[in-house]
């Protein structure tokens, strides 16, 4: 389980994007780097990272169902995760 001071980082960055998309691509379009390299760190997409919905997991994101594979694993055992069986032959 993650921190919630990581999961609150993640959010907030996720604003920051949002509120700073429509600045950064005029200036993209319009080719002034040097006023897109005053816009704030974290207003950049790049710097966002996908995390686990439920656990706030970093690393094996399935983007396809928004949760890492651990999570993504026990929900599936427990038939919470409609159309996804557990394979057998």
């Amino acid at each position: 389980m993650a921190k919630e001071s990581m999961k609150a980082r993640e959010v907030k960055r996720a604003k920051m994007v949002a509120k700073y998309a429509a600045k950064r691509k005029a200036l993209k379009e319009a080719g002034d780097y040097e006023a897109l390299q005053k816009l704030p760190k974290n207003a950049s997409p790049i710097r966002m990272h996908n995390r686990c919905k439920l656990t706030g997991r970093p690393k094996g994101y399935m983007r396809q169902f928004g949760v890492s594979r651990v999570t993504f694993r026990e929900m599936a055992n427990q038939g919470l995760i409609p159309g996804v069986t557990k394979a057998s032959w």
